[in-house]
């Protein structure tokens, strides 16, 4: 396998210069097209014997650049361990060994589920590590939906940009904040609504091609922040309504 990663980038020097997830890539085909299966202390050692291709004076720093690689694909669930000295490739090391599968991988990777908010830590993230990016992010947008939804105890009738203007009415939304100023209260509506709007309903209506992973994981971010006004929201306005009920 290491002649497989030498044919790749016989240059030492251009191996060093390649960020950990960067080899881990190079490193996971090297594996795949050996079978699958691999033997991380042969693997290593196997630099020793390659000094026609690796200079012995980088063997040490080959070693150590490799060991970070294999350590961010350790990680992502990439190799897993048999129990023993041996590993393999997994499942979803298989589905990203490709290089443009790869590409579309590290760019999900860049979004740990931790920064989701919870209620998108499950289907939503899987959806978008798998790459199903309008899939996730209609998603997202459809909780979002839904929490306004019953945050303001508002009908299974009341969708979209209209339920969010219900919900955010400067004058009259039961999820508006009326301590902010007018304007601070229109542009919160309008952020509601403009992201419904721009980001749930064209899926919803039609096939959107969403490709890019980085745009998607904006996108998500975005729909976890609505989403944490509406609960912020939801317990004021239950706030409001026990200090009527006491009055």
């Amino acid at each position: 396998m290491v002649q497989r990663l030498a044919r790749r980038i016989p240059n030492a020097e251009d191996v060093l210069e390649l960020e950990p997830e960067e080899l881990g890539g190079v490193i996971l085909r090297a594996i795949v097209e050996d079978g699958g299966d691999v033997h991380l202390h042969n693997f290593i050692n196997g630099l020793r014997q390659m000094e026609q291709v690796y200079p012995r004076s980088f063997t040490n720093q080959l070693e150590e650049a490799i060991a970070e690689a294999w350590s961010w694909m350790e990680a992502q669930s990439l190799v897993a361990s048999r129990g023993d000295s041996w590993q393999f490739v997994t499942r979803r090391g298989r589905a990203v060994a490709s290089r443009e599968a790869f590409a579309d991988f590290r760019k999900a990777s860049l979004l740990p589920r931790e920064l989701l908010h919870t209620s998108l830590a499950g289907s939503t993230w899987r959806n978008f590590i798998r790459g199903n990016y309008d899939t996730a992010v209609f998603e997202a947008f459809k909780a979002v939906e839904e929490a306004v939804r019953e945050a303001g105890d508002f009908s299974a009738r009341d969708i979209g940009t209209d339920l969010m203007r219900q919900a955010f009415h400067p004058e009259t939304g039961p999820l508006t904040d009326m301590t902010l100023v007018p304007a601070e209260r229109q542009a919160l509506s309008a952020l509601f609504s403009g992201a419904i709007g721009s980001y749930k309903n064209p899926v919803s209506h039609r096939t959107v091609a969403l490709e890019d992973a980085t745009e998607a994981g904006e996108m998500l971010i975005l729909a976890g922040h609505l989403l944490r006004i509406v609960e912020a929201r939801k317990i004021m306005r239950l706030g409001r309504q026990a200090e009527a009920a006491d009055a």
